[in-house]
């Protein structure tokens, strides 16, 4: 399909990077102009959790409708992708999700959030991705990537099940899912202008679905079905800046990049941008466990809460729910063990203040 489109100068991989690109900058605008964070739609401060989760449905209603509609369009299949797996690898799932939960909370943001901040000039935010790159590109391919093979051969059989081979069909969930999603929305009390944003956040979901598996679909030099997802592409932005001449960038390299384009344009434009770093060593050494946790956890349990999440779920895949439902049980636990009472009676200290940054 990809010679049909005119494409002259540039191979599909090459074009996937500005793929890439272009939907990264719109993210990373849309994202803080939004404030758009399943963190704190899960485990943060109680008064803008339910508007937080919100714009999150809006979004994931969105991606639903998007990708289940190209599906039936016929303009892409999931068939043979790794959510729909008839062997789910159950155990690295569950540990993955637990541990990338709670490295969410500890570092309080999940690591698209962490991207659009860095953007915005939030230095722990920059430091928490170079963490969480060298330690999913060490689970991905390097000495941690035996713990990643031995957690996932520990499997369970669940052959063609997914919402899409339950009665009604495909279609039919993804209406009972994006209908129930946009009336959480509906009902948050989030900004009706916050949620059209997030709804048009959500459509690029589909935009990479399609984009990789329609439009550069090139049976001569083909490339990965791929859409918004954070782990990988943290490691491949970082691998590719220090072995630029040896590896070539593609779609995910675009992504990083847009988005903090985009999430620095949107906060120059608005006067949010400000340089932003830590209160002191024992706020460092947490954010950095956060950042090792999240890095591991995001290989294992096969995306973050974008990857797995936002853009999994759209797929129907069991993998993608399991995997955002173990990360929000990490994150509550997480942020309700940071949040008990010390022995002397006092509260811990909250790595949650309410503010609008969220890191």
């Amino acid at each position: 399909m990809f010679e049909t489109f005119g494409f002259e100068t540039l191979t599909a991989p090459q074009a996937a990077l500005f793929l890439g690109l272009a939907l990264g900058l719109i993210f990373g605008v849309l994202a803080e102009v939004t404030g758009f964070c399943f963190r704190r739609a899960v485990a943060g401060p109680a008064e803008t959790r339910r508007p937080a989760l919100g714009v999150w449905m809006a979004a994931l209603a969105a991606a639903i409708i998007g990708t289940q509609g190209a599906v039936a369009a016929g303009l892409i299949s999931f068939d043979g992708h790794r959510f729909l797996s008839p062997e789910l690898p159950v155990l690295a799932i569950l540990a993955g999700g637990l541990m990338f939960g709670a490295g969410m909370a500890l570092t309080r943001g999940c690591i698209g959030r962490l991207t659009v901040l860095s953007g915005t000039g939030n230095l722990r935010a920059a430091l928490v991705l170079v963490i969480v790159a060298i330690m999913a590109h060490a689970t991905l391919k390097g000495v941690l990537a035996p713990l990643r093979t031995g957690l996932g051969e520990v499997t369970l059989p669940v052959g063609a099940w997914g919402l899409a081979a339950l009665p009604g069909g495909a279609l039919v969930w993804a209406l009972i899912l994006a209908t129930g999603a946009a009336a959480l929305a509906c009902c948050s009390g989030a900004p009706r202008g916050k949620l059209t944003l997030a709804v048009l956040l959500g459509l690029l979901v589909p935009a990479g679905w399609v984009g990789t598996g329609f439009v550069l679909l090139d049976a001569f030099d083909p490339i990965a079905l791929e859409s918004l997802s954070f782990t990988a592409p943290v490691a491949d932005a970082l691998f590719w800046s220090v072995a630029a001449t040896a590896v070539a960038p593609g779609f995910g390299v675009g992504l990083i990049g847009g988005v903090l384009a985009g999430a620095l344009a949107a906060s120059l434009v608005a006067g949010r941008f400000r340089w932003q770093s830590f209160e002191g060593p024992s706020q460092t050494g947490r954010y950095l466990a956060g950042a090792a946790l999240m890095g591991v956890g995001g290989v294992l349990a096969g995306g973050c809460t974008i990857g797995a999440g936002l853009a999994g779920l759209p797929t129907l895949g069991l993998s993608a729910f399991l995997a955002l439902g173990t990360i929000a049980l990490g994150a509550r636990a997480t942020e309700a063990a940071l949040s008990a009472p010390s022995r002397d009676g006092s509260s811990a200290p909250s790595p949650t203040r309410p503010q609008r940054q969220g890191a």
